[in-house]
């Protein structure tokens, strides 16, 4: 699933290709919605919340879509081939460009002003100006007995991060992902370093937490299962956290984060 990074890039190249036009073509291939029609109606912005996608229509209108697992947003100039069969999801288009959501796991049409209902469940979102670690720390410490492992995933908490950051925020603090949340006494480190993980890599396609770009040394555990830490040599362990089915991919080395 497409993390807190990934999604503020989406966003940004939605405002890039539909701000202040208007549109000429608005295409909702849900059921839910088949039938509205936002031709005409000029694109205000597109924002990112978490995991989460906003684009404000004019008209006290928001188009509110997530990526869940496989979607995405394909940005090309107006008439180029749109992808074939039953993937494409949502179209919006103006002269110029055109937005095509594939495979999108969300597709909602509301009122502006009725957006909490869709995302007001969600922490302080790590990339976004309401970011706010000491609610952040507040909202994880509400449940001292879960693992934080778990809890980091849990977007009530804090918004925008994913099984990628979760593995490499909880190795670089050296936490167990199976430590309960109470035991953990430097809880506002670990939130800022995995603000700080996210943004910097905001600005640029994949994920790089060792500071190396050469796409085989990117991460520390991170899709690194059965090979040597880079730190101290132990075997990355592989496994699943949380009660099916929300069961997560998690890795982390056993030598640097002990139990």
């Amino acid at each position: 699933m497409p993390e807190g990074d990934a999604v503020y890039r989406t966003a940004a190249r939605l405002r890039g290709a539909l701000d202040g036009r208007p549109l000429t073509r608005s295409d909702f291939r849900v059921p839910r919605h088949a039938t509205a029609d936002l031709t005409g109606r000029q694109v205000i912005t597109t924002l990112s919340r978490g995991k989460h996608l906003l684009t404000r229509i004019e008209g006290d209108l928001t188009v509110h879509t997530h990526l869940r697992m496989e979607g995405s947003w394909l940005v090309s100039e107006t008439g180029r081939r749109i992808p074939p069969g039953d993937q494409v999801r949502l179209i919006l288009a103006n002269e110029r460009w055109q937005a095509v959501g594939v495979r999108l796991g969300m597709v909602d049409l509301v009122r502006t002003d009725g957006e909490a209902r869709l995302v007001g469940h969600l922490g302080p979102d790590l990339l976004g100006p309401d970011w706010d670690p000491d609610e952040a720390v507040r909202r994880l410490r509400g449940a001292p007995g879960r693992t934080i492992g778990e809890a980091l995933l849990d977007q009530r908490n804090l918004a925008g991060i994913g099984t990628i950051y979760r593995a490499e925020t909880l190795f670089l603090r050296g936490i167990w992902p199976w430590r309960r949340v109470g035991e953990i006494e430097d809880l506002a480190g670990l939130v800022s370093l995995a603000q700080r993980l996210l943004a910097a890599n905001k600005g640029h396609a994949g994920t790089v937490t060792t500071g190396d770009r050469r796409p085989a040394n990117q991460t520390w555990v991170y899709g690194r299962a059965g090979r040597p830490c880079r730190r101290c040599g132990t075997r990355i362990s592989r496994g699943e956290m949380g009660a099916q089915p929300q069961e997560r991919l998690i890795l982390w080395c056993a030598g640097c984060q002990p139990r």
